[in-house]
């Protein structure tokens, strides 16, 4: 069931095309040095071995607070008491007039790491500023907002595609947010399948060098190509269509132009992590690029089906609800 539409949509962000990166932000991309003094483990085949499930959960936002500005690490201490209020807010009362959504029993929102934002370039851990192209595109979101006094929706076709149940897309798909951020990854020589278990996710991933499709071939999650740099698995992805929005969920990305291209970032640290991160650039929409740091530690259980179309019936429940608002207030005096 789907509650996401009425609820807070502060964050917008927009996916991307990646060039390559500059001095700057190749040195983010520079995963942290294994704790082990052993070689990470091999497929039979000899490629890192990056198999098993795995979870990015985090409380750490995808930009860096304003009360942080400065500030890009936090202590032990500073953590637990982030944490600490987080569970204080766990189940507060939903404003008037807003139905609210599931309590806390139902999340999986994990904790704060050390990272005081997921963006770890720029250096201020915040978004790079839009392009007039991408503050059109966040005043047209906006206008769908309803509890900012944005218009009431008209139709299905006002409502995301994550709220639709269609797909949260790239790099959507693969950031942390309130549950169900679990992925299984699967290798063979020539292919790495990644299962994501929030909505109904799955990417096969050639790794044989076959060049990308035709550029009018365009999907919601694009056209990925996988490489082996040193023990770092590349994804390029490319050929994306518009649409893909996350109007402003937490730890989410937003979909952007149409030439968007995403770059992905896999290492294996040690028995139980992965280093995960992105790189995002889009010329049409952000004033430079911007890179996400997203660890993912192995989990021992198993991937789940998420049924999300089944029982979605917050989407006719709130098309009625407006249709019912605007007959209310045509009958309201002014």
């Amino acid at each position: 069931m789907n509650q996401r539409f009425r609820r807070s949509r502060s964050v917008l962000a927009v996916c991307v095309v990646l060039a390559l990166p500059s001095a700057a932000v190749a040195a983010q991309d520079l995963p942290p040095k294994s704790s082990s003094s052993t070689a990470p483990k091999r497929t039979a085949w000899g490629h890192p071995d990056l198999q098993g499930v795995w979870t990015n959960t985090t409380t750490t936002p995808l930009e860096r607070p304003a009360a942080l500005e400065k500030k890009g690490t936090l202590t032990d201490a500073e953590r637990a008491e982030i944490d600490a209020q987080a569970a204080r807010n766990a189940d507060r009362p939903p404003r008037p007039g807003d139905t609210g959504a599931y309590n806390s029993f139902w999340f999986e929102r994990g904790g704060r790491s050390a990272q005081t934002s997921l963006i770890v370039d720029p250096p201020t851990g915040r978004l790079p500023p839009l392009t007039a192209m991408g503050e059109a595109h966040k005043k047209e979101l906006a206008r769908v907002r309803v509890e900012d006094g944005g218009q009431l929706p008209r139709s299905h076709e006002d409502f995301d595609v994550y709220d639709r149940c269609i797909t949260r897309g790239l790099p959507g798909a693969m950031m942390p947010g309130f549950y169900n951020h679990n992925y299984q990854i699967l290798q063979t020589r020539d292919y790495v399948a990644i299962r994501v278990e929030m909505i109904h996710d799955a990417r096969i991933i050639p790794l044989d060098g076959r060049p990308h499709v035709s550029p009018r071939i365009r999907q919601w999650f694009g056209d990925s190509r996988a490489r082996w740099e040193g023990d770092t698995l590349v994804v390029e992805t490319t050929n994306f269509r518009e649409g893909a929005e996350e109007r402003g969920m937490a730890n989410t990305v937003v979909g952007g132009s149409k030439d968007m291209v995403l770059v992905e970032r896999f290492t294996r640290v040690d028995a139980d992590t992965l280093d995960y991160r992105f790189t995002v650039t889009d010329p049409a929409i952000f004033t430079a690029p911007w890179t996400v740091s997203a660890p993912m530690t192995r989990l021992d259980g198993r991937i789940f089906e998420y049924a999300c179309h089944e029982g979605n019936y917050s989407l006719p429940n709130m098309l009625s609800g407006s249709r019912a608002e605007e007959q209310r207030r045509l009958k309201t005096p002014k």
